[in-house]
């Protein structure tokens, strides 16, 4: 990762606007970008899908938007009209799927699979689909009461609703990052009874303040044992693994990941998407840690093509599994209601780092050795380091 001097956008359709950067987000899933999907990327690709800030310019065939506005943009790029979004499925957008690669909606500074869209992490930024992808909000509360529209809350909110705890249900939480912790924050302000799994003492510290049962995978043997131990022996009624192909464990799938990192940049790509595997470790906890009849939804990333599934064990139990990237636009409306007067969830703490962009790279590393009680890092572009 560096940080380069690069050409503005532009705009180069109607529906394009140009938003100036105030905000943008350092996602978990940039850290994916670092290791397992680096045969997917190019010199001097701009990555980042967390952006906020304000409209510069608009194309002739937005009207939805002006310069001046106050926006946040989802970090998918979605048309609004189409056969997928008109059903609420906004990744799966049949405008802009990146059908070279067999994958769903084009997303921000995420690599050829997804369309190598310049990303936000810049002063800058080009949306497309401009009538539709950003969101309006307020003048006045600072970047952080709406800058998680992009992603977190989405994210969290969708894995909340796909686990459908039942009323007075127990929900347990596969890592604690900041989609895990956003999940436990929203079950919580619903009243479900929420059980919180990491080895980091700060996010176990933070989820146990508000009012998370935690467990420290480091303390226990058997995580589904314990939680089975604080559920009248049957398991979790729901579990939201929130850790994806980067869970520790798996030693042998975390090998194989490395490995591709020291292949000519084709044949590693072409060997992730025919072969790839993931680090199975979280998921095979839920898939143990979970009630006969319970819901499992995965809002960690996973990008293995032959992953072994214990299908035994998942129809013994009648497991529900639920998944994928978040429906930005679905659930906006929702979310929005809790951002505007008072902050039930915590966003207006949420972020633990305010980083200048010039500090990029650094934070990367920081974040992926999850040093310094780092969280979640928000950049801010045209702040310089103090």
């Amino acid at each position: 990762m560096s940080v380069e001097e690069v050409p503005d956008p532009v705009l180069k359709e109607p529906s394009d606007a140009i938003i100036r950067i105030t905000s943008t987000g350092l996602c978990g899933s940039d850290l994916h970008l670092y290791e397992p999907l680096t045969p997917f990327m190019r010199q001097g690709d701009i990555v980042g899908h967390e952006p906020m800030g304000i409209v510069e310019e608009v194309g002739s065939g937005v009207h939805g938007i002006a310069p001046g506005d106050r926006v946040v943009v989802p970090f998918q790029i979605a048309c609004g009209h189409c056969f997928m979004c008109s059903r609420g499925l906004q990744t799966q957008c049949e405008t802009t799927q990146v059908r070279e690669h067999g994958t769903g909606a084009a997303l921000y500074g995420y690599s050829e699979l997804y369309g190598a869209v310049d990303g936000a992490q810049a002063e800058y930024l080009r949306v497309p689909y401009a009538d539709y992808g950003p969101i309006k909000v307020p003048a006045g509360p600072p970047d952080d009461r709406f800058l998680f529209l992009s992603d977190v809350l989405p994210t969290a909110w969708q894995a909340v609703e796909y686990a459908e705890v039942p009323d007075g249900g127990a929900l347990l939480v596969l890592g604690l990052g900041p989609i895990g912790d956003m999940a436990t924050r929203i079950a919580l302000h619903r009243g479900h009874r929420v059980i919180g799994v990491d080895l980091v003492d700060a996010r176990l510290d933070r989820a146990a303040a508000h009012g998370v049962e935690t467990i420290d995978l480091r303390l226990v043997d058997d995580v589904a044992e314990e939680v089975r131990s604080r559920t009248d022996g049957r398991g979790a009624d729901a579990v939201v693994d929130a850790v994806g192909m980067e869970a520790h464990g798996s030693p042998m799938a975390a090998l194989a990941q490395r490995m591709t990192m020291l292949m000519p940049r084709r044949l590693a790509a072409a060997m992730m998407q025919r072969g790839g595997v993931d680090r199975m470790a979280a998921l095979h906890t839920a898939l143990d840690a979970v009630r006969r009849g319970g819901t499992i939804s995965l809002s960690g990333v996973y990008g293995g093509q032959t992953d072994p599934f214990p299908m035994l064990t998942m129809f013994d139990k009648q497991i529900t599994l639920r998944m994928g990237q978040a429906n930005v636009r679905r659930w906006t409306d929702a979310i929005l209601p809790l951002l505007v007067d008072d902050d039930p969830l915590g966003v207006d703490g949420f972020a633990t780092h305010h980083l200048p962009l010039e500090e990029a790279p650094q934070a990367y590393a920081d974040f992926q050795r999850k040093a310094d009680g780092m969280v979640k890092v928000v950049f801010q572009p045209g702040v310089g380091s103090a």
